[in-house]
């Protein structure tokens, strides 16, 4: 008999941190669907004053919170913090963002009347989240759907359902209604069925490109249902001519590490000029030799902690040992840090001889180094990716980057900046696996609802000057 219950478990020492029953789907969207016309139906500035009313109530849990997150993600705690701070951030951004992307408008003519433009809610929005991020992620697509006017069913990642809980009570406590926004906990299976289900308008995924082109496929034959897509990333990091060979070693270290890697954002690749790339290996090598792999509450604090769990640290090592085994040259070899327990060090491969690359989302502190003799090279090797999420070019000239700029595939493109610097003030979003064009971010209201355009007069006034016969 198949389990009715959830379990989340700490990654860094394998406790539970929650228990609770799996929900149901149909009374979800049921109750979803009730409350959808008077939510819709009240002032835009009453539902603004409620989410603010949310960022208040997040931070007077800042602090729970961001151990609760560092418990079920195994996360460093400074890490989580963050985190918090960019849920309350969040908040401001989505009003602002709503306003400049829906804003109404109107074209007055004395005779033809007026034409506006103002924008509706879809209804009921799905909102599907991964572990990476349990907090802000699902804050991001939920807090304008509410602008809206959209009611939501969160299904929070199976890893991190405490979390989400907390996320929720917060904008219960806000004032939000528990019927407007409802916390579904489950799995696989209840994703699926609340994908498709009759009763869902819209569906706002963050996950991984298998998961999110398995929701499209379900979905090709219902148009009328929006889908926005936020998926993952083979992120390249180019490395080009620069004196600065430590500052450049510490941003590559940083876009692949961070988070232990587990950002959708996170560099995968790093495409290097072959005459440094000796020099910054070495010391791209000796950081990640010093970082401290650890326990969120370490004394001293750890720069990352486990990955999320041991099935996904098992896959890291059966691909790090494919490369190893398929041309692979290993800088620093991935080595499991505890048996029990998730813990990876950061690993470094040298694949540049590798003839068949395999083009996935290896989701952890595992990078991959290609050599290249030309800036040509370079962005034909960041563009060798089915992705499309985000890239990075370190050193260079502004000729350079100009140049990567316009010829590289993604949606996201700094300059001597980690891959993962992004404000939340710009869109976020990619392209070919990593997205549907529908990004995030400061355009997340572009998901939330629809345009209507009218033409509008205050009295009947029409004649028909052509094509009469005389009366």
């Amino acid at each position: 008999m198949a389990t009715r219950e959830i379990i989340s478990h700490e990654p860094a020492t394998g406790a539970q941190v929650w228990q609770g029953r799996i929900g149901d789907v149909e009374d979800a969207v049921a109750r979803a669907r009730r409350a959808w016309p008077a939510w819709a139906a009240q002032p835009h500035s009453n539902r603004i004053e409620l989410v603010r009313r949310f960022a208040n109530e997040v931070r007077r849990v800042q602090e729970s919170l961001a151990t609760l997150i560092a418990r079920e993600t195994g996360r460093p705690l400074w890490e989580t913090r963050s985190e918090v701070d960019d849920v309350i951030n969040r908040v401001e951004i989505a009003v602002r963002g709503y306003a400049e992307r829906t804003s109404q408008r109107r074209l007055d003519s004395a005779l033809q009347g007026s034409a506006a433009l103002r924008h509706k809610p879809h209804g009921v929005m799905a909102v599907i989240t991964p572990a990476s991020g349990p907090a802000s992620v699902p804050a991001g697509h939920i807090v304008p759907a509410l602008i809206a006017g959209n009611t939501v069913i969160f299904k929070p990642s199976e890893r991190c359902p405490a979390s989400g809980e907390l996320l929720v009570q917060c904008f219960h406590r806000a004032g939000v209604s528990a019927t407007v926004l409802q916390m579904l906990t489950g799995g696989a299976e209840q994703g699926q069925e609340l994908v498709t289900s009759d009763g869902v308008d819209g569906v706002l995924f963050t996950g991984s490109a298998h998961v999110g082109i398995a929701i499209n496929r379900r979905l090709a034959a219902n148009p009328g249902k929006l889908v926005a897509l936020e998926m993952g990333g083979n992120n390249p990091i180019v490395v080009w001519d620069t004196p600065k060979i430590t500052d450049a070693a510490v941003l590559v270290v940083q876009s692949a590490f961070a988070g232990a890697g587990q950002r959708c954002t996170a560099a995968r690749r790093l495409i290097v000029k072959a005459s440094m790339a000796d020099a910054l290996l070495d010391e791209v090598r000796m950081l990640a030799d010093r970082l401290i792999v650890g326990a969120p509450f370490d004394d001293p604090a750890p720069f990352m902690g486990p990955v999320i769990d041991n099935r996904t640290a098992d896959g890291l090592t059966e691909s790090f040992v494919y490369l190893l085994s398929n041309g692979g040259r290993p800088i620093k070899h991935l080595v499991r840090l505890d048996e029990a327990n998730p813990f990876l060090s950061p690993a470094i491969i040298d694949v540049t001889r590798m003839k068949d690359r395999p083009d996935v989302e290896l989701f952890g502190p595992l990078l991959q180094v290609v050599v290249v003799d030309d800036f040509e090279a370079a962005i034909a090797e960041a563009n060798a990716t089915r992705f499309g999420l985000c890239a990075a070019l370190v050193g260079g000239g502004p000729q350079e980057y100009n140049r990567f700029w316009a010829q590289v595939r993604a949606g996201v493109i700094n300059w001597n900046r980690p891959t993962h610097a992004h404000s939340n003030g710009a869109p976020l979003g990619g392209v070919g696996l990593s997205g549907n064009h529908r990004p995030a971010a400061f355009y997340a209201a572009d998901s939330c609802a629809y345009p209507v355009a009218s033409a509008e007069l205050d009295q009947p006034r029409a004649g028909i000057g052509v094509g009469l016969k005389d009366a």
